[in-house]
């Protein structure tokens, strides 16, 4: 099966769901381009064709072997160093074999240069057909993109062609014993030296792909302060030649999913680095890398919940019951109608939220390596940014729980088959864990959306009162007289009132000033509101996948059946959440 080529839904958002008016022009400045691109049409069939190339390997050859890497395993650990099984060396040289390793990496280093929103649909069609080759292949492209992004000229020179040509990929390394999520209690130290490099000291654990090659770590330079504010990013290189290592993989973890994937844990021994930027800035980059993996286990999420639907339907409509396949007996056909409605809208959230970060990366990019953007870009990236801050913790949230979710109802579909390891849907489900739970784990995004919402109330509550119940963002996209834009302004209206009435109830600013941010911060208040998090997440996740679908039904009427049909889904799940705030 092509995932591109054979999928009506995705040629539609392709075409129609991905900014290209926006996008194309911050890629290329003119046509014809260095690559024989005469066009905005014929970037858009070269993009096309590229998708399709790519949907057929992950439909055929990805797939094909995703049982064998979860039997076989990602390989094993070798005097430090991580050696691929055979199956994952396959994966890697089919990948160097089609150029992928530097699909959205700059052609001044060997790669394509092309748009990251196919960079992230790859990820997508990746994760269906196996989410731990993506998560191995993944760790090419994004560590470029840091290296280029934030390394100077002559390190971005020396490792970014590397990784194009498949021998070198990376992690970011975070997480340590004691310190998951908190990452202010970071115990890694980092020693100056006189040369100017930094001797790292500690250890990190669930480290993917630890043994790429390439570390993004973060470290408390010794004398820096406790906290966020102290922690700096290093960049390590773990090969020394002459066999020598600079830091070694301890282990790889045996996880309950993801078998093809490595999860190592590292040590670090007076390991030499390279501080990136300055010191004390080391969360605020790390944050960046953060966000774009959060949207990226998003697009595995889908892809695990595209290949887990997909499976099921097939299934239902072979294995005969009663006189007739069991996709027509009454309560499966209502269950299998939900879970393709999600399943859909979720497509739409997510290649509408790539499109926003696609603009913001790009539009970054080029302010840190210039810093000479036009008003209009100015605006454009600003614009960019707070779209892509706000869906980031959504889609991580609501994608990879509906990930978990439908992966299990897939089981359920299947019947005891599903719980054979003979049939994929039972890897489908263990492989599901794994998105969501790294990156942040639901609370953490749920805290992080909370968070945003309690700052902009805030920080102007006359302004946060009056667009709460006077208009929305995004507005004017959505001014339409249509059946679908009126739904949408009813319900989105009603969730506002609502919100705002949670907050009211739970921050408690005394009435006469209701207007003043001081009343808003009470501590006791928000520990209140915290019990919410999750909930709030929840309907902020369904609003936005339902404006996503308000306005692909401007553009396309035919798309409105898919709206009325999530708006059916959504209605008696945002009225339990209404009722749990009262």
């Amino acid at each position: 099966m092509n995932y591109f080529s054979d999928e009506k839904e995705w040629q539609w958002l392709f075409r129609h769901g991905i900014d290209w008016e926006t996008i194309i022009p911050l890629y290329y400045k003119s046509f014809p381009t260095e690559d024989g691109l005469n066009s905005k049409e014929e970037a858009l069939q070269f993009f096309k064709e590229l998708m399709a190339s790519t949907g057929e390997w992950c439909g055929t050859s990805v797939q094909d072997r995703a049982a064998k890497l979860d039997d076989e395993g990602a390989g094993q650990v070798v005097d430090g160093k991580t050696i691929p099984s055979p199956a994952l060396a396959e994966l890697y040289q089919e990948a160097k074999d089609l150029q992928l390793y530097g699909i959205s990496l700059p052609t001044k280093h060997g790669g394509m240069g092309v748009p990251a929103s196919l960079h992230m649909v790859v990820l997508g069609q990746l994760s269906r057909a196996c989410v731990a080759s993506s998560t191995q292949l993944a760790f090419f492209t994004s560590i470029g993109e840091m290296i280029h992004r934030f390394c100077d000229d002559e390190t971005a020179d020396r490792l970014v062609p590397k990784i194009v040509a498949g021998e070198l990929s990376g992690s970011m390394c975070l997480t340590e014993p004691g310190c998951g999520s908190d990452l202010g209690l970071i115990r890694t130290t980092a020693a100056p030296q006189p040369d100017g490099s930094y001797h790292i000291n500690g250890s990190k654990i669930f480290i993917t792909n630890g043994g790429g090659g390439i570390h993004f770590t973060l470290a408390r330079v010794n004398g820096a302060p406790e906290g966020l504010d102290g922690i700096s990013m290093f960049l390590l290189e773990q090969d020394l030649g002459e066999g020598k290592n600079n830091f070694n993989v301890v282990k790889n973890e045996e996880k309950m999913g993801m078998h093809g994937s490595f999860t190592t844990e590292i040590l670090y021994e007076n390991s030499k680095a390279h501080i990136i930027g300055k010191e004390g800035e080391g969360f605020k980059m790390m944050l960046h890398l953060m966000n774009e993996a959060r949207i990226a286990v998003g697009m595995q999420s889908l892809g695990v919940i595209e290949a887990s639907i997909g499976y099921a339907v097939n299934y239902a409509n072979e294995r005969q019951q009663f006189g007739k396949p069991i996709s027509e007996l009454p309560l499966m056909k209502r269950l299998l109608n939900d879970f393709t409605t999600e399943r859909d809208a979720i497509r739409a959230l997510m290649v509408d939220t790539i499109s926003h970060f696609d603009i913001f990366q790009k539009l970054d990019l080029k302010q840190r390596h210039t810093g000479d953007l036009t008003k209009e870009e100015q605006n454009l990236l600003e614009e960019a940014r707070l779209w892509t801050r706000k869906r980031t913790p959504l889609v991580k949230y609501y994608v990879c729980e509906t990930g978990v979710t439908l992966s299990q109802r897939a089981i359920q579909v299947l019947g005891g088959y599903g719980f054979m390891h003979e049939y994929p849907v039972e890897r489908y489900h263990r492989d599901s864990f794994g998105p969501l739970l790294y990156e942040g784990t639901s609370q953490i995004q749920a805290l992080m959306a909370l968070k945003d919402v309690v700052k902009y109330a805030i920080k102007d509550p006359k302004r946060f009162f009056q667009n709460v119940l006077f208009k929305h963002p995004g507005a004017d996209l959505l001014s339409g007289s249509e059946e679908w834009s009126k739904d949408f302004k009813s319900i989105h209206y009603r969730f506002k009132k609502k919100m705002l009435g949670l907050l009211i109830t739970s921050l408690k600013p005394e009435g006469s000033k209701v207007f003043n941010a001081k009343s808003w911060q009470s501590e006791a208040g928000v520990d209140k509101l915290m019990v919410h998090a999750e909930t709030l997440t929840q309907a902020l996740s369904y609003m936005e996948t339902l404006r996503v679908l308000c306005e692909h039904s401007n553009k396309d009427k035919a798309r409105a059946d898919l709206f009325f049909r999530y708006k059916k889904l959504i209605t008696p799940r945002l009225e339990g959440i209404y009722a749990d705030w009262n």
